[in-house]
């Protein structure tokens, strides 16, 4: 009877401490928000969190240069609408050149000219706040935003103001502009009108550049929003994998309180009846 009373009590004992163990994980898992906590939690489920958390890790690198692809795009797409207006003020400037009623104001004229042509050489030249060109210089800068897949964010300079089409010849911005600027000082009518005709095709070919770069800008937030999806799928994944459902864990919580308040009550019984048995 002793020993019977005795391997009972045991029982009961290792039932309560383990009803104990199972409370105390629930409460960690309530107040840390977090189901899994160690790998001994649930081994295939380690796993898998931590493959997310690598997945995440890398799914961060690539928002943030996808980020900076975005930052590095809208400063060269500002530069360009300002080159395109500076393009539009040449091209003013060369038809009142070429009114006779404007002889006398040539040389301020060329002069005005000569100054768009320095803005349109600075502007190709400035740099952004964090010092680095606002357009890229001979092979375009590529920014990988996913695995085996890199973006461009801005033009090159060179496809900027290179292989400018004038009368089937390629031609340069600056020497287009410099030609203007010497036609319009000869008062030449027919220089005057084939720089007119050369400051029109530069137009066209920065007009058709901006489309180019409108593209990209499409191409880059389309980047950023399915990055942005697959961040959310990936969270939603590793939340459903680690984090506590707080309603279930708590019903639990209360559920072992009452088995182990069952536990002690027949731990009681039991020791009382095995005190007794030994008396007698």
């Amino acid at each position: 009877m002793v020993s019977i009373t005795t391997q009972r009590l045991t029982d009961e004992i290792k039932r309560q401490q383990k009803l104990s163990e199972n409370i105390t994980n629930l409460v960690t898992q309530i107040s840390t928000g977090t189901k899994i906590n160690k790998a001994s939690d649930d081994p295939q489920a380690w796993v898998q969190i931590s493959e997310i958390g690598r997945a995440q890790a890398q799914q961060s690198n690539w928002s943030a240069n996808a980020d900076y692809a975005q930052s590095r795009y809208a400063t060269a797409d500002s530069a360009m609408d300002e080159l395109s207006t500076l393009l539009v003020r040449a091209r003013e400037l060369v038809i009142s050149a070429s009114s006779p009623a404007r002889a006398s104001s040539q040389s301020s004229i060329a002069a005005e000219l000569d100054g768009v042509r320095e803005s349109i050489n600075q502007l190709l030249s400035q740099k952004d706040a964090s010092g680095l060109p606002v357009f890229d210089s001979g092979q375009p800068v590529r920014i990988p935003v996913a695995n085996g897949y890199n973006i461009e964010a801005v033009p090159t300079v060179e496809s900027l103001t290179q292989g400018i089409s004038v009368g089937g010849a390629p031609q340069t911005l600056d020497n287009i502009l410099s030609n203007a600027v010497a036609a319009i000082n000869s008062g030449d009518s027919t220089a005057l009108t084939s720089s007119l005709d050369a400051v029109n095709s530069a137009g066209d070919h920065i007009a058709t550049a901006r489309t180019l770069h409108g593209i990209r800008g499409d191409r880059i937030d389309k980047v950023i929003e399915t990055l942005e999806t697959n961040g959310m799928q990936t969270e939603e994944r590793r939340m459903a994998l680690q984090d506590t459902d707080l309603a279930t864990a708590i019903a639990q919580v209360q559920a072992n309180l009452l088995s182990l308040q069952a536990a002690q009550t027949t731990y009681t019984k039991i020791s009382q009846q095995s005190l007794f048995d030994l008396i007698r």
